[in-house]
């Protein structure tokens, strides 16, 4: 059973920073590029950060230099460094490999940002 637990969201000020984590169990995690997504109220889902196994990272233009991904195999974690946070960045997170598999989505995480 794959379970994917977000975790690390919150109510931030604009210019805060926020590090949003995903525990993943039921995968072979090693080999899965990872991604965070976000979904805004009343917009679809969208993908804004990639790792793939080798490292490589991809980012949304919305979020590029701002967010850094990263993992750690060791512990099945992927994590989102969110800094220069913006109103506009609010939204709930969630993690999943990449491309998405509709039955491993999780809860979510909720990021708030104020202005």
């Amino acid at each position: 059973q794959v379970q994917l637990v977000e975790s690390g969201g919150g109510l931030v000020q604009a210019g805060g920073s926020l590090r949003l984590s995903c525990a993943a169990s039921g995968i072979w995690f090693s080999i899965n590029s990872m991604g965070w997504y976000r979904q805004a109220p009343g917009k679809q889902r969208e993908l804004v950060a990639t790792i793939t196994s080798g490292g490589r990272l991809n980012y949304a233009d919305s979020v590029k230099g701002r967010f850094t991904i990263s993992r750690d195999n060791a512990k099945s974690t992927v994590y989102l460094q969110m800094n220069s946070l913006r109103p506009e960045d609010t939204a709930r997170y969630y993690c999943n490999i990449v491309p998405g598999i509709n039955a491993y989505w999780g809860q979510g995480t909720q990021v708030t940002v104020s202005s």
